[in-house]
């Protein structure tokens, strides 16, 4: 259930599809005796997206979360295995065209193949199903496996957990499969806005890891676009990212409602 909802209620909530759903009723509102709220809702509607696009809102909600976890520090030496979170590949699209198809956030493959190379001792689990409300046999792990390996990472090195559909169950299924030992090191790469909610859902599923941020998307915090386009994606992004580090927090999958590093 949580699952659906976050995919129906959670995406009509985001700020670019709540606002035009505002504009469109005002617009139907128009045809009524309730015009007048009609305007004032489709002017209440562009004037939030111009804010949304072009003011340092986005940014704003995004450094807060980008910032929370440090860059990892490598003086501790070589981790036992690296787990990297799935939201690169767009699983429809390369099922389409018959090969991998790295459309967002593709720091994460980077990075994760860079790890690889340095630590070859460490596992690499890559985590990923089909994001979809109803999933279809595309699922991103299996391009994500084919990605790795035209990279240069062998195989045999690769573990690789593709039915999860969200975060939660990217932690839930990865302990599931490398059941990981009391002492080791377990690196979590993903990009840096996502990485409080995904460390505080490892952390509940019982699967301690070290935070290996990557992926940024602000720079100066009061910085306008310059292009509406790019301030409405990092709202959009920053806005996802606070309601759902809410919800999970609400609905008691994490212990914090924003997670942090651990405390020594």
């Amino acid at each position: 259930m949580f699952f659906v909802l976050s995919k129906t209620l959670g995406i009509m909530l985001l700020p670019i599809n709540f606002l035009i759903g505002i504009g469109v009723i005002g617009a139907v509102l128009l045809l009524t005796r309730f015009a007048r709220l009609g305007r004032l809702l489709m002017v209440a509607s562009l004037l939030l997206l111009a804010i949304c696009g072009f003011s340092p809102l986005g940014n704003v909600l995004m450094y807060g979360l980008e910032q929370r976890f440090p860059p990892w520090d490598a003086s501790r030496g070589a981790p036992d295995g690296i787990i990297v979170l799935g939201g690169s590949i767009d699983a429809d699209i390369s099922a389409a065209h018959g090969m991998p198809v790295v459309r967002a956030a593709p720091d994460r493959v980077i990075a994760a193949v860079a790890l690889a190379r340095k630590y070859p001792n460490a596992r690499l689990v890559f985590t990923g199903g089909s994001a979809n409300l109803i999933a279809t046999d595309a699922r991103e792990a299996d391009y994500a496996a084919e990605t790795f390996e035209s990279l240069g990472i062998a195989k045999s090195r690769l573990i690789i957990e593709r039915n999860s559909r969200n975060t939660v169950e990217n932690a839930t299924f990865s302990k599931a499969l490398v059941d990981p030992k009391p002492g080791e090191r377990w690196l979590l790469v993903t990009s840096a806005y996502h990485m409080p909610r995904a460390v505080g859902l490892f952390r509940k599923a019982g699967f301690k890891v070290e935070a290996y941020p990557v992926d940024w998307r602000v720079g100066n915090v009061f910085d306008f676009a310059n292009l509406a386009i790019e301030g409405l994606a990092r709202t959009e992004l920053g806005m996802r990212e606070w309601i759902g580090l809410v919800a999970y927090h609400l609905a008691g999958k994490t212990d914090d409602l924003l997670p942090g590093p651990a405390t020594p």
